[in-house]
C-alpha cells in the first residue's frame, strides 16, 4: 500500500513538472547573444579598479558607505519602533486578548509589504534618495522584529516573575527585573540579524532610486559598463561577507 502511494505521489509530481515546463516559451538565441554574454563575463572578471576610490566624484567606497548607513539607520529605527508592538503582542506582558490579537495583526499587516514596495511608496512621498531607503527599511523591519521579540517574551521563564510578585514588587519592577533580562540577549541578536538583512536590502533598493550602491549599479547596467558592474558586485560581496562574519561572532556572544 505504501509503495503504491509513493508511486502515485511521484507520478503526480512528475506530471506537474512536465506540464509546467511544457508551457515555457522556446529559448531562442539571438545573433548577439554570445557576444553579450562574453562581454558580461569578461567585465565581471576584469573589474574597473579605478572606480574603487575617486576623490573628485562618485566611487565604490562612498556607495558602500551610503548603503551601510542606510541599513544601520533603518535597523535603528525598526529597533525602536518594534518595542511597543512587541510588548503589546506578548501575552506575558499584556493580559488583554483583544490587545494582544490586535498587535499581532498589526505586525502581520506590516510584514505583508516587501521592502521594495515600501521604498516605492516612500519615494513618491519624500522623493528619491537615501531617506526613502531608510524609511522603507525602518518601517518594513518592524513587523519581523516585533514578532520575534514578542515570541521571545512568550517563552520566558515566569518563575522569577512569580517570585517578584510574591515579594510585593509592582508590575513595572516585575517586568524590568524578571522579563527584560531574559529577552535582552535575544533582542540584540534579532537586531544584528535584521541588520544583515537590511544591508542586502539597501543594496537592492538603490536600484529603484532609494540611495546606496544600487543606484550606480543600475546606471552601469543600463549603459552596459560590465567592468564597473563587476567591481560594484565585488564590493557588495565583500561588504556583506565581512558584516556576516562580525555579526555572527557578536550573536554567538549574546546567545
Amino acid at each position: 500500500m505504501k509503495r503504491i502511494r509513493l508511486i502515485a505521489i511521484v507520478a503526480i509530481v512528475s506530471a506537474i513538472y512536465i506540464w509546467a515546463f511544457a508551457g515555457l516559451p522556446k529559448l531562442e538565441w539571438k545573433d548577439t547573444s554570445v557576444e553579450v554574454v562574453s562581454a558580461i563575463v569578461s567585465g565581471l572578471f576584469q573589474p574597473d579598479w579605478s572606480y574603487v576610490y575617486d576623490p573628485d566624484g562618485e566611487d565604490l567606497l562612498r556607495g558602500l558607505l551610503d548603503t551601510l548607513a542606510i541599513a544601520l539607520l533603518g535597523t535603528f529605527i525598526a529597533g525602536i519602533l518594534c518595542i511597543p508592538f512587541a510588548f503589546l503582542a506578548s501575552k506575558n506582558v499584556i493580559k488583554s486578548k483583544a490587545t494582544v490579537g490586535t498587535s499581532k495583526f498589526m505586525l502581520s499587516f506590516i510584514r505583508v509589504f516587501p521592502d521594495i514596495v515600501l521604498a516605492l511608496l516612500f519615494i513618491k512621498a519624500v522623493g528619491p534618495g537615501a531617506f526613502a531607503g531608510v524609511l522603507a527599511l525602518g518601517i518594513g523591519a518592524v513587523g519581523m522584529l516585533g514578532k520575534l521579540i514578542s515570541e521571545s517574551m512568550d517563552h520566558v521563564d515566569l518563575s522569577s516573575k512569580e517570585a517578584l510578585i510574591s515579594s510585593g514588587a509592582n508590575p513595572v519592577k516585575t517586568f524590568i527585573f524578571a522579563i527584560v533580562p531574559q529577552v535582552l540577549p535575544n533582542f540584540f541578536s534579532f537586531i544584528l540579524y535584521r541588520f544583515e538583512v537590511n544591508v542586502r536590502a539597501a543594496a537592492v533598493l538603490g536600484v529603484i532610486g532609494a540611495g546606496g550602491i544600487g543606484t550606480p549599479l543600475i546606471f552601469a547596467l543600463s549603459v552596459r559598463d560590465w567592468e564597473r558592474v563587476g567591481i560594484i558586485l565585488l564590493g557588495i560581496i565583500l561588504m556583506v561577507t565581512v558584516i556576516d562574519m562580525i555579526s555572527g561572532k557578536l550573536r554567538a556572544r549574546f546567545i
